[in-house]
């Protein structure tokens, strides 16, 4: 009889106590054994119902944390994402796999996740899972998403995201607003390892005997309405998604954050707005181009029954 493989996941969080313990629940009822929240800010709310769960482990990463640490925060939240991340790798001695996760991301497979890692072989070291991205609702429901999926790389990718969108298709990679790598499971218990966001290091070696875990996918809600997108906007595209110092889409062509740039210049809120509307919106539009393209999901991720659940004494908005 195959072992059930134990498997857990660590995230650096800045957000609502709302959706912090909506992603540690859906996870749980995903069958984690395991779940680390490094809190990027005071969340007293978040801290107390983390902390009563047996399965959850919480920490908050003030300046006490980092001195311990060996000095002052990282300025950039990604290096401080890579190095809880990493640090939490090192203790993980009871998980067989971990993977670092963003908030807004969420593990979908239609058998458990344990069985999909039971089939690696024992070689495989990490494995990657990519991603597909929510399209916004204009008014929150509750009810079943729609996801773009992962159009692979290689010769059609960049004519079909010009096909989906073709405005704005060749500043947008994959046709997604954010990342299309994906995250990465690593499996535990090896020497010098990183953990970067969207990779893993071993010495030099990046993302030693990967695999593609073909059938388990990652929900990226990047945008879950428009109001959140704008709100998140200024902050992205200075320090996150949509920063200066990411590649264009196109080879030789014009950033996404140079572009957006010129975008909001030009035409301030309402040329965003547009933009917002043919590449993210989920409208009867949108959704027809991406079925015509296969390229079309949808998926009920349930956030607040798990948050009955796990955290039944949450009583957050």
């Amino acid at each position: 009889m195959t072992r059930e493989v134990k498997w857990g996941l660590c995230a650096t969080v800045k957000a609502s106590a709302k959706d912090i313990l909506r992603f540690a629940a859906f996870h749980l009822s995903a069958g984690a054994h395991r779940v680390h929240i490094f809190l990027d800010a005071p969340n007293p709310d978040a801290f107390a119902h983390l902390k009563a769960h047996p399965k959850c482990r919480v920490t908050l990463c003030d300046d006490t944390y980092w001195r311990r640490r060996g000095g002052k925060p990282p300025v950039k939240h990604q290096v401080r994402q890579s190095r809880n991340a990493t640090h939490c790798y090192q203790r993980a001695s009871d998980l067989d796999w971990l993977i670092h996760m963003d908030v807004d991301e969420f593990l979908i497979a239609e058998k458990p996740l344990w069985q999909h890692l039971s089939q690696l072989p024992v070689t495989c070291l990490t494995a990657r899972i990519r991603p597909m991205e929510a399209l916004a609702q204009l008014q929150p429901t509750g009810e079943t998403m729609a996801f773009k999926r992962f159009v692979p790389n290689g010769p059609d990718r960049l004519s079909t995201v010009k096909a989906l969108y073709p405005t704005y298709g060749q500043y947008v990679r994959g046709g997604f607003l954010s990342h299309v790598a994906g995250k990465l499971l690593v499996r535990t218990g090896r020497n010098d390892i990183e953990v970067r966001i969207h990779n893993i290091f071993q010495s030099d070696t990046m993302n030693p005997a990967e695999a593609a875990l073909t059938d388990v996918t990652l929900a990226h809600v990047h945008a879950a309405t428009w109001d959140t997108w704008r709100a998140a906007y200024d902050y992205r595209h200075i320090k996150g998604a949509y920063r200066a110092d990411l590649a264009p889409a196109e080879s030789g062509g014009v950033t996404l954050h140079d572009f957006l740039a010129q975008l909001v210049q030009s035409r301030g809120d309402s040329g965003l707005r547009h933009f917002f509307d043919e590449v993210c919106a989920d409208t009867p539009d949108h959704r027809a181009r991406l079925q015509a393209h296969d390229l079309l999901a949808e998926h009920r991720l349930d956030l607040d029954a798990h948050v009955n659940q796990h955290f039944p004494d949450f009583t957050g908005g």
